[in-house]
């Protein structure tokens, strides 16, 4: 995700302390909110994917859900 969306998400939340957003303003925080959550997700299981087990024998398998 952008920097400019990452920067945008933390101005809303800023201005949400100091008053009350407007809709459209609730209305982008929470499309950003949720594209920022889907690439997070993308990335978390990407990682995973990658992570292996070792059992006691010293055997190798991959780790499952």
């Amino acid at each position: 995700m952008e920097q400019c969306k990452l920067d945008r998400i933390s101005e809303l939340t800023r201005l949400s302390k100091c008053r009350e957003l407007t809709a459209e303003e609730c209305s982008e925080r929470q499309i950003l909110r949720e594209e920022y959550l889907a690439e997070w997700r993308k990335g978390t299981k990407q990682t995973l994917d990658r992570v292996y087990i070792v059992d006691e024998t010293g055997k190798k398998r991959k780790l499952t859900k």
